[in-house]
């Protein structure tokens, strides 16, 4: 197995409108909230991806529910850095409430994959891009 390298970690507040008629934040909102942390991330390291020009994109994404969230709350992702390949690299989380940072609520990954838009294929990762995902960011706000 690949060791994680923490990167960074996104504290999110539980919305009442997460919640679902079984009175816990919905399944989907996981991957909203694993998605904010990354997106937060890729804009702290200056990667905004547009269609004309070059960026990460997901291939993939999975998600293991542990225990439920619940509103009222504060979610923090932690977000770590795996394997890195050619033009790819996989991504982890874990999700945590701010008053229960030890008991993770939810496990997730990504793999995220450098394209060139415009020809609608991947190619591999610039050294710069490289270096600034390896580069650990702390608490995004």
């Amino acid at each position: 197995m690949t060791e994680r390298v923490p990167i960074c970690e996104l504290a999110i507040p539980i919305r009442w409108g997460d919640m679902d008629a079984m009175g816990h934040v919905n399944n989907t909102v996981y991957f909203r909230y694993m998605e904010q942390c990354r997106i937060s991330w890729f804009g702290a390291m200056g990667i905004l991806a547009g269609p004309d020009g070059h960026g990460p994109i997901i291939v993939n994404a999975s998600c293991t529910f542990r225990r439920e969230l619940v509103y009222p709350g504060t979610v923090l992702v932690r977000t770590f850095v795996g394997e890195f390949g050619r033009t790819s690299v996989e991504t982890t989380y874990e999700l945590v409430r701010t008053d229960d940072p030890a008991t993770v609520y939810a496990d997730g990954a990504a793999k995220v994959v450098w394209i060139d838009f415009p020809k609608r294929r991947s190619e591999p990762w610039p050294d710069s891009v490289r270096q600034a995902i390896l580069t650990p960011r702390g608490t995004l706000v």
